[in-house]
């Protein structure tokens, strides 16, 4: 060694500790931290990649916090109607009492009545009342708002929708007509023409029971369909005297859809057969239940073991979704759009668009509870859920009508209304409520339960994959500190031997 302005030794000593003590910062900031990736220059992937799932583990604990939030909403509208469910069962309790007339005082069934009225404005006050952080739930607040309803839509009921843009217009077309169970009855004139000791004796059938009726030698026709319309609520069958024919009369069910039908039975002509010989039992045409078609006759002595005609469901599709149809009433059930309604009969009977010029049968304006039960806020992971208005003027239909019409004076209060009337209102709004609480309660266990479930899984995994790329090994970090100690110690010593190198220069100057 004989230079001594440049040190190269040393500075190659330097060097190395240099890099050494930077070895070991590095080691002692992951282990202080715990994480392999401090800053971006650690990892600049593996930090992109990192952040990208911290923000994702974020939103999905953000959804379950959502849906935690949701079911505690569900929770306190649950309550409610759970009260209303037993409101509308004691007011059963009240009107089946009621009937019994000619048990009751006046004094009694105003009593009754007291109590009625009282049960309704609760049903009132539970639906105003109900509120969750001052958000009612039960007074239609929660409801789907609509516009534009086509005069053909007598009800309806929208329990689901999501939609962007202003509004979603839903569309109804008719494919196959709604039908009562018909048979026309011919006599072969208006009157029975039957022996003098002979009887005929018919047994009507219908969705609700059968009823035989006996009829003397000369009864008219009109006697004949007032005996059989005295027992509509017995048999669910109407008679009436058709517009074609003089001689005929129209049996068709109380009620439209495949579950209805009209059957007749024969169990003794009274000799009808041989005196007339147009006495029969006609179908309608199958494309109008008020046709008779006459090539579909069967004479009465051929229908001793009786003739039935079922109704038919009115076909639809909603949306461009075939639909679940009962009677008038079409449902369709998506992700999307969950709606229920009615069709008048003229509508329900006439295929083709539900709607003028081709519009839909209503708009969808806005309304509902919107609750993101996903990390991503877009509408596939929204959910959208309808809770109607449970006040008394809103259960029931306009069929059967409105829980309302139960209070005093109006026309099925138990006083002086109809009682029976009433019953039926009753029944229709304590399906609606049960439809409505099994609804919510869907929403809670399949909905929200699955969601919760479904996203903790995601939580776990998401925290799996962020761990890989970003924690710090502990025993890769530990044994990397031990290795740079080591190396920065060595460095340390073999700098200052370096240094003392050029010394050795010296003993050359004597």
């Amino acid at each position: 060694m004989g230079r001594i302005n440049t040190n190269v030794q040393s500075m190659i000593a330097q060097r190395v500790l240099s890099q050494n003590n930077l070895a070991l910062g590095g080691s002692l900031e992951r282990l202080s931290t715990g994480f392999r990736i401090n800053r971006g220059k650690d990892d600049p992937a593996g930090l992109i990649a990192s952040e990208n799932l911290r923000s994702e583990e974020k939103s999905l604990n953000q959804a379950v916090t959502n849906a935690e939030r949701a079911d505690q909403v569900v929770n306190i509208a649950e309550g409610g109607l759970q009260e209303v469910s037993g409101l509308l069962t004691e007011l059963q309790g009240l009107l089946t009492a009621t009937a019994s007339r000619a048990g009751l005082s006046l004094e009694e069934k105003t009593a009754n009545q007291l109590q009625i009225d009282s049960i309704l404005q609760t049903i009132d006050r539970v639906a105003s009342a109900t509120n969750f952080q001052g958000t009612k739930l039960l007074n239609g607040n929660l409801d789907f708002r609509t516009s534009s309803i086509a005069t053909g839509v007598s009800d309806f009921k929208v329990n689901s929708a999501k939609f962007s843009g202003d509004s979603l217009g839903v569309s109804v077309l008719v494919t196959e007509s709604a039908q009562q169970g018909a048979l026309f009855l011919s006599m072969g004139g208006t009157t029975l023409d039957l022996g003098t000791n002979s009887t005929f004796v018919i047994e009507i059938g219908g969705s609700q029971g059968n009823r035989e009726l006996s009829f003397a030698d000369g009864t008219s026709l009109a006697s004949i369909v007032d005996a059989i319309n005295s027992y509509v609520d017995v048999t669910g069958v109407r008679a009436s005297l058709t517009t074609a024919s003089s001689t005929m009369i129209n049996l068709t069910s109380d009620a439209f859809g495949s579950s209805e039908y009209v059957s007749v039975k024969i169990a003794d002509d009274g000799g009808l057969n041989g005196n007339i010989g147009q006495a029969g039992i006609y179908r309608a045409d199958t494309t109008n239940q008020n046709t008779v078609l006459t090539s579909g006759q069967t004479l009465f002595t051929g229908a001793i073991n009786g003739v039935r005609d079922d109704g038919q469901n009115v076909g639809a599709t909603v949306n461009g979704v075939r639909a679940i149809s009962t009677g008038k009433v079409a449902r369709v059930s998506t992700d999307f759009l969950n709606v229920e309604l009615t069709l008048d009969t003229a509508t329900a009977q006439a295929i083709g668009n539900v709607g003028t010029g081709g519009n839909p049968a209503f708009y969808i304006t806005g309304g509902g509870a919107d609750f993101q039960l996903s990390s991503k806020a877009d509408i596939s992971g929204k959910v959208a859920l309808g809770i109607q208005d449970v006040a008394a003027r809103r259960l029931g239909n306009t069929d059967v009508g409105f829980l309302s019409s139960l209070s005093s004076g109006k026309s099925n209060n138990v006083v002086s209304g109809d009682i029976l009337q009433g019953q039926k209102v009753v029944a229709e709004a304590i399906k609606q409520l049960s439809s409505l609480r099994g609804r919510l309660g869907a929403f809670q266990k399949n909905t929200v339960g699955a969601t919760i479930r479904s996203l903790g899984i995601a939580i776990e995994n998401t925290a799996a994959a962020q761990s890989i790329i970003r924690d710090a090994n502990f025993a890769e970090e530990t044994a990397g500190l031990t290795r740079a100690q080591i190396l920065v110690s060595s460095s340390t010593n073999v700098l200052g031997l370096a240094n003392q190198q050029p010394q050795a220069a010296l003993q050359l100057l004597g």
